[in-house]
C-alpha cells in the first residue's frame, strides 16, 4: 500500500461559496495508481475514516481493482475538527452544516479536483452508506457505480419511526443473548441492583448509572459482541464492590460514544432529520413504548435487566463531567424544527446508477425493515440481503463482503 495525503479548502456552507472555509482531509491507498478511484464513505456521525495498518481485509480486496481514497468526513480527523470547545462557541448552526448533504457536496468538489469530470464509485458503511443515498439524490452525475454495506435509511421515516424498528431488533438481541449465556441474567440483575443503591464511577469520572450499564449492550450488534457482554458480566464484583477491572471493562465498552466525538453525541438523531419535525430526543421517548427496557421495573419482579442499543439519550450528557457543559446544545439541535432534506425520491426510483447493497438481517443499528422498503424504491439496485453477518461484516470479513458485492456489481 502506498498512501498519499490530500488536503481541501472547502465552503462550510456551499451555498456560500465565499463565506467561511474548513479543511477537508483524505489518504489516498493505492497499490496501482492507473485504477479508477473508490471513495470510502465511513459510519458515524463523528468518526474519521479508518487508519489502514495492513490487515483491512476489505481494502486489500478493494485495492486490486481501485485507488481508495479514506475521506475525514468534515468536522473529523485530519479535517477541521467539532472539538467540545468548538461546538460550545459555534453553536447549533454552526453544527447543521455537518450532516450527509454537506459530505456529499465536499465529495463533489473533492472529486472535481482529483478526477475532473469522471465519475468514481463510492462505498458507504452504515451512516457512509446513508451518504451514499444522499449522493445517489442530489449529485448522482458525479458516481460511476454505489456500494452500500451495513444498510440503507428510511427514505419517508422520521427518528421516532426509525428507533420503533430497532428497538424490537435489540429486544431479540437480548433474547438471543440470555438463552446463549443464562447465567448472565443473574449476574447483569446483580449489577444493576448495585448501580441503585451506589454511586459509582468511572476511572474517568463518568458516573455509571443503570442506564449508562444498559447502554453496554450496544456491543451486542457486532460480530463477536455477546461472548465479549458475557466476558464482561462473568465476574463484575470483588468483595461487594464493583471491580476495577469491570469499570475499566466497561468504560472501555461505552467508549462508542465518548468525548472524542462530540457530533456522534449532537448529530446522531440529526441523520434521520427531514424537512418539518424536531427530532425531540427520539430514542428517549420511544423507549417508554418498550417497556422490557425498564430496568427498575425488572428488579421489581424476576425479569432480566435488557440493554441498550446504538441510542443516544440525554442522560448521556448529565452522566458525562466532560460532556455536560453540551447539554444545552443537545437540546436545542433536539429541538431544532427545520432540517434539510436528505434524499429525493423520484431522482432514487428514476436511478441509473449501478447500486448494490448489502443487508444484514440481524442489524441492530441500521433497520433491516427500513432497509428492504429503501431497496425496493432505488432504481437499479442490486441486493445482497444476508443473515451471515453483523453490521460489522465489512471490517470483520477478511474481504468476503467486499468481494461479494464487487461480483454482484461486475
Amino acid at each position: 500500500m502506498r498512501f498519499v495525503d490530500h488536503t481541501f479548502e472547502l465552503p462550510l456552507d456551499h451555498d456560500r461559496p465565499d463565506g467561511e472555509r474548513i479543511t477537508v482531509y483524505a489518504r489516498e491507498v493505492t497499490a496501482d495508481p492507473h485504477l479508477p478511484w473508490l471513495l470510502f464513505l465511513g459510519g458515524g456521525p463523528g468518526f474519521a475514516a479508518p487508519r489502514p495498518i495492513g490487515d483491512e481485509g476489505w481494502l486489500t480486496r478493494a485495492l486490486k481493482d481501485y485507488r481508495v481514497l479514506l475521506l475525514d468526513q468534515r468536522g473529523t480527523g485530519r479535517s477541521t475538527p467539532v472539538t467540545r470547545a468548538v461546538a460550545l462557541s459555534r453553536g447549533a448552526d454552526y453544527l447543521t452544516h455537518f450532516r450527509a448533504d454537506a459530505i456529499v457536496r465536499d465529495a463533489e468538489e473533492i472529486r472535481w479536483t482529483l478526477v475532473g469530470d469522471e465519475p468514481w464509485t463510492v462505498l458507504g458503511q452504515s451512516f457512509g452508506g446513508f451518504c451514499t443515498v444522499t449522493y445517489l439524490s442530489f449529485a448522482w452525475q458525479g458516481l460511476r457505480a454505489a456500494l452500500v454495506t451495513g444498510g440503507l435509511p428510511g427514505l419517508h421515516v422520521d427518528a421516532v419511526g426509525a428507533y420503533r424498528t430497532l428497538y424490537p431488533v435489540v429486544t431479540a438481541k437480548n433474547r438471543a443473548h440470555y438463552r446463549t449465556y443464562p447465567s448472565d441474567v443473574e449476574q447483569a440483575r446483580r449489577v444493576a441492583a448495585h448501580l441503585l443503591s451506589e454511586d459509582v464511577r468511572l476511572p474517568t469520572g463518568r458516573r455509571l448509572t443503570v442506564e449508562a450499564f444498559q447502554a453496554v449492550g450496544n456491543m451486542l450488534g457486532a460480530r463477536n459482541g455477546s461472548a465479549r457482554l458475557h466476558y464482561l458480566l462473568e465476574d463484575p464484583f470483588t468483595g461487594g464492590s464493583l471491580s476495577d477491572a469491570f469499570l475499566l471493562s466497561a468504560q472501555d465498552a461505552l467508549s462508542w460514544a465518548t468525548a472524542a466525538n462530540p457530533l456522534y453525541y449532537l448529530l446522531h438523531e440529526a441523520t434521520y432529520a427531514q424537512g418539518a419535525g424536531a427530532t425531540g430526543w427520539a430514542a428517549q421517548r420511544v423507549r417508554g413504548e418498550f417497556p422490557a427496557f425498564d430496568a427498575r421495573a425488572a428488579l421489581s419482579g424476576d425479569a432480566p435487566v435488557y440493554f441498550t442499543g446504538e441510542m443516544i439519550y440525554p442522560w448521556m450528557f448529565d452522566d458525562d463531567p466532560l460532556m455536560a457543559p453540551l447539554r444545552p446544545l443537545a437540546d436545542e439541535l433536539a429541538d431544532r424544527p427545520q432540517w434539510s432534506d436528505l434524499y429525493d425520491v423520484e431522482r432514487l426510483r428514476s436511478n441509473q446508477v449501478p447500486v448494490v447493497a448489502a443487508v444484514y438481517d440481524t442489524d441492530m443499528y441500521v433497520s433491516r425493515e427500513l432497509s428492504l422498503q429503501t431497496a425496493a424504491r432505488i432504481g437499479d439496485l442490486r441486493l445482497w440481503h444476508t443473515a451471515d453477518h453483523q453490521h460489522d461484516g465489512l471490517r470483520v470479513s477478511d474481504g468476503e463482503v467486499m468481494s461479494r458485492l464487487l461480483a454482484m456489481l461486475s
